[in-house]
């Protein structure tokens, strides 16, 4: 068979395949079809867009790859691409590694890559991880490829194509088809997904039609009276204005709402679903987990690192605090760009000021003479999809020098340093400042001497984006105080509601005698997640000199959490969540039967071990402990943190020569981290063999600079051996 490409695809109409049994027309809901009639224009712009290509069944209209006998070799382990008749197949391995012939069910998008579902009898759709690059042959395209090309990813992984972190139906369903409805069986782990209408179609953004059309049947639609939940008038009647002097334009009015935004963020950000049920224009706090600038998402600075979908990125732009709106970029039906090149940006920004050498100091009609070379730069995301930074932020290659954050100069000037471009930008005269909430973002992160201070001054900092300011407050508990505790009741009451996230996902962190101070306030926040978030942290935490009306509030809220966790208990996570609830609150049979239950669904799943070990320890049975850990130290990927969690139960137990065997296996782990040299030091000191302590410090220095136990711990034991010299020269950088 000769592979199709997008163009051809897009060239002609996509024939209808027929809607497979999954789809159920739910109360409302009427499907595009039905749209076309009176917004014919909209309806055209739609079709073939990546909204409506999100997903459909395979079929000679709708698969791009080459199913043409067609083998790829992924690390000795060949995978057959076949058809028979107008079905297509895969020869590969299964969830025990052998080969197997498999369906193909379903596409998964459409360009610059397409992916293949596979469904299993369970009712799970699993998403290949060889995968098809769609563009043109020119651009390296009409190719197979895996997704994990240089790291062979066998059944059992966590990664394999046939796990939960590859299943379509709790990953990627909702965002990809319109009214889907996910019906996870806890009791039989499988599920009964099904949706309206398989793609992203009219009501996946507007809401049921079926008052619309009704009113528009009988000629009684108004302005005021659309039959629809939501309007997107956000942007009527608004203008933009440039001024002279800035060459920036301002709107008029001021928004003063975020509907459009809120509705797009609903897929396109990096959230997960706590309570299902969203509707355009619903509150995105009351269903959606926001994703903060967390370290394995975010840099310090707020750039993109991981798979975030745009909307953090956009949370932290001027545009969003200037009022644009996605579509103000984006045709919203078509979902192309309102202009192309920099014409786009000079709707806002006058082009005389901006699209000149004299700013962006680059040949004009290079393409490193366009806005979104520097302003949004792009990384490359499943192989081949480059995916643009929506915080529209300056280059700040100081950032570089200083934090070891990318910027957009040398993503096109490899070949220098970051100190090359900050020269050449201060040159120019760019003035480079130490104002930016990175330094407070990294200080958080390494444990730097001076992060509570940052953390606290950025949390209070209204000027800066809510996001930036509810990753600090998430930070902050790491360096509780009396000091830091005022700032966190500060942020428990505020009206911004990404604060009160930020404290609700780490309230757990916080010593349980405190707790309820800065829980109880976010038992009333407007956000229901955040709600949710603040009672499951106070499981087993006392209440009762609490009054009457408080408690009731706080079983109400955690009620909705435990249903938010059993809505998602096809995921470890949730398993861990609930079992550790029912932990808190002395039911040890449930606690267990959910801990055991998330290492059985997934073993490789680290915190479902370390959650049972400790709920074991609590209830004074180390022995019950040690013997979790270590069953995991196979399963797992990387066992560093079974191995330090069984050293400190080994200690525990008064074995002190193996605890220290397992801290050092977890110290010297790859994935090391400052903790685990720190203890692992502290265990050796507490033998006496302080100079093999010091010499794991001074490493682990190296590696975690400016760690506050760290330099402790150095000056304490080089002062305890006599060696003052040293203790006062690590002394010196405590303060």
């Amino acid at each position: 068979m000769q592979a199709s490409t997008p163009s051809e695809i897009e060239d002609r109409m996509l024939e209808d395949a027929g809607e497979p049994p999954r789809a159920v027309a739910s109360a409302g809901y009427v499907g595009a079809q039905q749209c076309a009639s009176c917004h014919s224009l909209e309806f055209d712009a739609w079709q073939r867009s990546h909204h409506d290509l999100a997903m459909q069944v395979a079929s000679t209209e709708s698969v791009l790859g080459n199913f043409d006998n067609a083998v790829f070799d992924y690390f000795d382990t060949e995978s057959v691409f076949y058809r028979e008749a107008d079905d297509f197949y895969v020869r590969t391995d299964g969830s025990d590694g052998t080969l197997e012939d498999f369906k193909i069910a379903y596409t998964f998008g459409v360009t610059p890559l397409q992916q293949y579902l596979i469904e299993f009898p369970d009712g799970s759709l699993q998403a290949l991880s060889i995968v098809w690059d769609s563009r043109p042959e020119s651009e390296g395209g009409q190719r197979w490829y895996h997704l994990y090309p240089d790291e062979y990813i066998s059944a059992g992984d966590e990664l394999h194509w046939t796990g939960v972190n590859q299943n379509w139906n709790f990953m990627c369903a909702d965002c990809h088809s319109t009214d889907l409805q996910k019906n996870y069986n806890s009791d039989t782990n499988s599920y009964a997904t099904t949706w309206s209408e398989i793609d992203v179609g009219c009501e996946a953004c507007h809401g049921p039609g079926e008052n619309h059309v009704a009113l528009a049947s009988a000629s009684q639609l108004t302005d005021t009276n659309t039959g629809f939940q939501v309007a997107f008038n956000e942007n009527v009647g608004a203008s933009w204005l440039i001024d002279s002097s800035s060459g920036n334009a301002v709107r008029e009015p001021e928004k003063t709402t975020n509907t459009e935004i809120e509705t797009c963020a609903q897929c396109h950000s990096r959230r997960s679903t706590a309570h299902p049920g969203a509707r355009p224009g619903s509150n995105f706090l009351d269903h959606f987990n926001l994703s903060l600038l967390t370290e394995a998402l975010y840099h310090s600075d707020g750039q993109i690192d991981g798979e975030v979908y745009v909307y953090g990125s956009f949370l932290q732009s001027k545009m969003y605090n200037a009022g644009v709106t996605c579509s103000n970029c984006h045709e919203p039906h078509s979902v192309q760009l309102r202009v192309e090149g920099n014409g786009l940006c000079a709707q806002c920004h006058s082009a005389e000021m901006y699209d000149s050498p004299n700013h962006h100091f680059h040949e004009e009609q290079s393409a490193a003479a366009e806005c979104v070379s520097c302003h949004m730069p792009d990384k490359i995301y499943m192989g081949v999809d480059a995916r643009r930074d929506h915080s529209f932020r300056i280059p700040r290659p100081n950032l570089s020098v200083d934090l070891g954050t990318p910027n957009a100069c040398n993503s096109c000037h490899e070949d220098e340093t970051p100190q090359w471009a900050a020269s050449i930008l201060r040159d120019r005269g760019v003035v480079a400042t130490r104002d930016h909430y990175a330094y407070a973002i990294h200080a958080g992160r390494i444990g730097a001497i001076g992060a509570p201070q940052l953390l606290s001054e950025l949390v209070l900092d209204a000027t800066q984006p809510a996001i930036v300011r509810g990753t600090a407050t998430a930070l902050l508990p790491q360096y509780f105080s009396q000091q830091t505790a005022s700032i966190l009741q500060l942020a428990a009451q505020d009206s911004e509601p990404l604060l009160g996230l930020g404290l609700a996902g780490v309230l757990q962190s916080l010593p349980e005698q405190y707790r309820a101070a800065f829980a109880v306030p976010l038992l009333y926040d407007a956000s229901r997640v955040t709600r949710g978030l603040a009672a499951g942290s106070l499981a087993g935490v006392s209440l009762q000199n609490l009054p009457p009306n408080i408690t009731d509030k706080f079983n109400e809220e955690v009620r909705a959490y435990i249903a938010s966790e059993e809505f998602n208990s096809d995921r470890p996570e949730s398993m861990v969540n609930l079992a550790a609830y029912y932990s808190a609150v002395g039911d040890g049979r449930n606690a267990e039967r959910y801990f055991s239950n998330a290492i059985d669904l997934e073993p490789w799943y680290v915190p479902a071990y370390i959650n049972l070990a400790d709920h074991y320890r609590r209830t004074g049975n180390d022995g019950a402990a040690l013997e979790v850990l270590e069953s995991g130290f196979e399963s797992v990927r990387q066992p560093a943190t079974l191995q330090h969690s069984a050293g400190l139960t080994l200690v525990r137990m008064g074995r002190t020569e193996e605890a220290l065997d397992y801290l050092r296996l977890a110290a010297e782990s790859s994935d090391t981290t400052d903790r685990y040299q720190y203890v692992y030091a502290i265990g050796l000191n507490s033998v006496g063999r302080w100079e093999q302590a010091i010499a794991v410090l001074e490493q682990a220095q190296e590696l975690f600079p400016n760690n506050r136990d760290i330099l402790a711990a150095l000056v304490s034991i080089n002062r305890e051996n006599g060696r003052s010299e040293e203790a006062d020269f690590y002394e010196s950088q405590l303060f």
